[in-house]
């Protein structure tokens, strides 16, 4: 089976999930994860399931990268910020449904940093925005963002990121330690967050200073 045909397989099944939105599905159908997975693993790009990157970081599942998508409900021109670049799939995925050009995001490994902005770029996605930080600082010079996200593990939503997302813009996060849930969130005027429990989850932690 060739990997567009894997890929079309896939989207297919997440299509399906009642927690995926037709426009999260669109865009894996859209994204080609096998460019962003290391070549010794690429037979594997188009398993529903994480797959490892290197620096001890991995790649979601796609489930997951969809599930938090359709949480966030992004929209075309919405401005958003992503913490932990990884490899960039996710990034990318973001960049089909807000256009590259409103993806900010934050990786700490800076080797990470730099893979993903080469492999981006190969993908037609030069024009989202990585840089090399602690990501629990979020980007202030592009706030306020419409959405953020987390695609580590922390203990809580970081202060300055929930900070720089504007009055009703929304956040997704697997929050936690040994035991991660994924929390959805709405700010409120008052910088307060509205959360809600979409489940157990299990992310690599989140990395910093």
């Amino acid at each position: 089976m060739t990997r567009e045909r894997e890929r079309e397989r896939l989207a297919d099944a997440l299509a399906s999930r009642p927690n995926v939105s037709d426009s999260a599905a669109a865009a894996i159908r859209a994204v080609p994860r096998h460019e962003f997975i290391p070549e010794g693993r690429r037979e594997h790009a188009y398993d529903d399931r994480p797959l490892p990157i290197g620096e001890g970081q991995t790649i979601s599942a796609p489930h997951m990268v969809a599930i938090m998508a359709t949480e966030l409900d992004l929209q075309s021109g919405e401005r958003v910020l992503e913490v932990g670049t990884g490899c960039g799939y996710h990034a990318a995925v973001t960049a089909e449904l807000v256009g590259p050009a409103n993806v900010y995001s934050v990786e700490f490994v800076a080797d990470l940093a730099d893979r993903a902005t080469e492999t981006l770029a190969d993908a037609g996605y030069s024009d989202v925005s990585v840089r090399v930080g602690d990501g629990r600082e979020g980007w202030p010079e592009h706030a306020p963002y419409d959405a953020a996200y987390l695609t580590c593990a922390a203990p809580e939503f970081p202060p300055a990121v929930v900070e720089q997302v504007r009055a009703g813009g929304r956040l997704v996060a697997p929050i936690g330690d040994a035991r991660q849930r994924l929390v959805h969130a709405v700010k409120r005027e008052d910088g307060s967050l509205d959360r809600t429990d979409r489940g157990g989850v299990r992310f690599v932690r989140m990395q910093g200073d």
